[in-house]
């Protein structure tokens, strides 16, 4: 299949994540990061079960439609085809971008996470790979065994690397957020920032406006689809 053409993420791609939101549901989370004005929202639960990780998406879908936010998928093809999201975000441990293309179909955006230079190379030569995600830029407590940081320069560099659109992820919150815009990033990832504090909602509006002049000065952003 040849390489498909993206348009730019919006600036903030916003993760629900099952761990960092203790007991607010996933749905209620995205419904309020969508209510925040963010277009890109995943939903990541690690430990739920099949089953339990499937109602979820569905609850998070339903919760979704006619706010202009897009859902995306984390690591599961198959929980993506079935819920109808817009994307699917694949690492090193889960289906070859290839395979998940022949679950997802051709409209789903793949993303893929590179965590050094070999990675890098091949989502960014890997026509099956939509969008590529680098990190982490920043020290984060999001994973158990997070991958060694990469720093802005490594932004800079995948920049250079690569045309395809590109998310940095990892320890990002509203003060950093601008730096690593600026790096070359087309979008950032937020876990803690968007799900700890509280109030998600609150948290995902401070993280639109700390990115937004920058994300102006740097071009328009596209939204991806939606639902």
């Amino acid at each position: 299949m040849s390489a498909r053409t993206r348009p730019a993420p919006p600036a903030v791609y916003a993760i629900a994540d099952a761990d960092a939101l203790g007991a607010v549901p996933l749905a209620a989370a995205a419904a309020a990061m969508a209510a925040a004005g963010v277009r890109w929202i995943q939903l990541r639960a690690k430990r739920l079960g099949d089953r339990e990780l499937l109602a979820a998406a569905e609850a998070t879908a339903e919760a979704l439609e006619g706010t202009g936010a897009a859902l995306w998928i984390d690591d599961r093809a198959d929980v993506a085809a079935l819920t109808g999201a817009a994307g699917v975000h694949l690492g090193r441990r889960d289906l070859p971008p290839a395979a998940a293309r022949e679950v997802v179909g051709d409209g789903v955006w793949i993303g893929f996470s590179a965590h050094d230079p070999g990675e890098l190379a091949a989502a960014a030569a890997d026509p099956e790979v939509d969008l590529i995600a680098v990190g982490p830029v920043y020290p984060t407590a999001s994973k158990e065994r997070p991958d060694p940081v990469v720093g802005l320069e490594f932004v800079a560099a995948a920049r250079r690397a690569t045309a395809k659109p590109l998310v940095a992820i990892g320890g990002i919150e509203a003060g950093t957020a601008p730096a690593v815009l600026a790096a070359g990033a087309d979008a950032v990832a937020v876990i803690g920032a968007a799900c700890r504090g509280g109030d998600v909602e609150a948290t995902c509006r401070r993280l639109l406006a700390a990115t937004a002049a920058t994300a102006a000065a740097t071009g328009p952003a596209g939204e991806g689809g939606g639902r």
